[in-house]
């Protein structure tokens, strides 16, 4: 006769020999590309709850719980909405035996740290003795309800810490106007209880990213734990393609185990499976990809593993806060990436390079939808940049204005109001993309090409240009059947403003992720370039008065 623990071991054991034998089954086969990890909640709490309807309880017993456990006192509302939608049937037993879930639920409990988040959850002592005293070896048993209820308060104490995040604090703190996700938790617990076991396959109510960087978290708390990870030699640098030397060897091994170099790490040449490598590790830490060791690529190598499980920390927590999906149209911006993407719900159909604002004048993070398209536009220059610019250039040169193809239309506060004539040398270029919003940023062509050619693009005023407008308009005029690309590039080069308002506003995120995962699974490293992680990695960690449990 089985107790709690020897059927656990006997479990993993279980799934420990399904997973070689797929494993065995896989070898050979090419794995199929996806454009991102699955993120399904049969990989964390697998299995379908019970849907029964003939064993319940008193509902009484949920005060009765809640007075004896009250440091979860703040999710007796839930459970009593979720219970009551059940007629207070058991969720987590079937037939008098714990499901399976119970056991999958309190190991993701126990063990928070591994989706980044440094707090305990309370009871947890308590939920062990609780699983340990049941025997889910006999036969039809009566179900314990002091159990029941406590897997149910810990499953919404985990889904606000691991799903929805810290508090609106912390976002603020972090200059994130993008506004937080919310979701029905009680409802979403509801809709796997009911999900039929054959076709059950319930997406976490996550943006993917989140899971995608908790997969990477524990390869680099794992790597960090068996690798002193000290500094490769910067001599290094000097190597080219072709040479031959020792520190080629712990170059290579450096890169195998940042998952980039699949070649031989005892051969000391800088040959062709090195410069793979290292183009690949330059394109994930955003650097040129030469595939040579310059000192950027060297410095990137050195990053200590701490410092990037801290970067995989923060972007966990920032796609905590974004919605879980899109079914529609959608841009996103990401600013340390210097990218802008298009997606139609989850599928990206393009992305381009853009231009951001500089550290002193940085571009946002919010939310907003574009309503127009603007051709030919003018440049209503903002007063600061008169004031800097305009200004001095106009006491320094009489024809500034006409050199620079502007004009004043008035004066407000003894200063000139100044707006660009369209044109291509317009600073706005030749198209512009209006989504309302009170940081007075906005997407748009630029007359500088050249600064795409860079990998750190920073160079704005906080407004982001965009290497491929003419694309984008395209995009999306797409259902203007009369707006066909040549159309577009005539009234792009009119000389004259045309304003074009979209049947259905566009969703447009400008975020900051300075880790994630790119379509081809790969993790990705960015620059802080606005200095913003420390501060949340900080407030991460200390696991103290940031997180909503109420």
């Amino acid at each position: 006769m089985f107790n709690y623990r020897q059927a656990k071991i006997l479990y993993l054991i279980l799934v420990f020999i399904s997973f070689f034998i797929d494993a065995c089954a896989q070898q050979g086969k090419t794995p199929a590309k996806k454009d991102s990890l699955a993120t399904d909640w049969n990989q964390t709490i697998p299995g379908n709850f019970s849907a029964q309807s003939k064993e319940y309880f008193d509902s009484t017993q949920v005060k009765v719980f809640f007075e004896k456990y009250p440091d979860l006192n703040s999710y007796e509302d839930l459970v009593q909405e979720f219970y009551s939608k059940r007629k207070f049937t058991f969720a987590w037993f079937e037939d008098g035996r714990l499901i399976e879930q119970a056991d999958n639920l309190s190991n993701r409990t126990m063990d928070l740290k591994n989706d980044g988040v440094y707090k305990i959850l309370p009871y947890q002592a308590v939920l062990d003795s609780l699983l340990y005293g049941i025997n889910i070896s006999t036969g039809k048993i009566r179900p314990d309800v002091i159990l029941e209820l406590m897997l149910t308060s810990q499953y919404f104490a985990f889904s606000r810490l691991a799903w929805q995040g810290m508090g609106t604090s912390a976002s603020d703190s972090s200059r994130w106007y993008v506004p937080r996700k919310k979701i029905a938790y009680d409802q979403y617990l509801d809709s796997l209880l009911k999900a039929p076991a054959k076709s059950f396959s319930a997406n976490e109510p996550v943006y993917r990213q989140y899971e995608l960087l908790r997969h990477f978290l524990k390869i680099y708390r794992s790597l960090d734990a068996a690798d002193e990870w000290k500094p490769v030699d910067t001599k290094s640098v000097n190597l080219k393609p072709g040479d031959t030397s020792a520190a080629i060897k712990e170059i290579k091994i450096r890169l195998l185990r940042l998952q980039d170099f699949q070649g031989d790490t005892f051969n000391e040449s800088y040959d062709a499976d090195l410069i793979i490598a290292v183009k690949q590790f330059q394109y994930r830490n955003g650097l040129d990809t030469s595939g040579r060791l310059n000192k950027e690529t060297i410095m990137a190598m050195n990053v200590p593993l701490k410092i990037r499980i801290k970067q995989i920390l923060v972007n966990m927590e920032r796609a905590r806060w974004l919605p879980v999906s899109l079914n529609a149209d959608f841009l996103a911006v990401n600013i340390p990436e210097f990218t802008l993407h298009v997606y139609h719900a989850d599928s990206l159909l393009w992305s381009c390079p853009v231009v951001v604002g500089q550290k002193v004048h940085q571009t946002s993070i919010f939310y907003g939808e574009i309503k127009y398209v603007v051709f030919s536009p003018y440049w209503n220059i903002p007063q600061s940049i008169v004031r800097a610019e305009v200004v001095p250039g106009l006491k320094k040169s009489p024809d500034y204005l006409l050199r620079h193809q502007m004009e004043i239309t008035g004066y407000k506060e003894g200063l000139p109001i100044v707006r660009q004539k369209p044109g291509p040398e317009n600073s706005l270029g030749l198209v512009k993309f209006l989504f309302p919003n009170s940081y007075n940023i906005y997407l748009h062509d630029t007359p500088k090409k050249s600064l795409f050619g860079e990998t750190t693009r920073d160079f704005s005023h906080g407004c982001i240009r965009i290497m491929e407008p003419a694309k984008l308009a395209a995009f999306l005029l797409k259902n203007h059947n009369k707006w066909s690309g040549i159309k577009i590039k005539r009234a792009m080069n009119s000389g004259k403003e045309q304003y074009v308002s979209l049947e259905h506003k566009v969703p447009v995120f400008i975020t900051y992720f300075t880790a994630f995962t790119d379509r081809r699974g790969l993790l990705n490293f960015r620059k802080d370039i606005y200095s913003l992680d420390d501060r949340l990695a900080r407030m991460i960690i200390s696991g103290e008065g940031f997180y909503e449990t109420n």
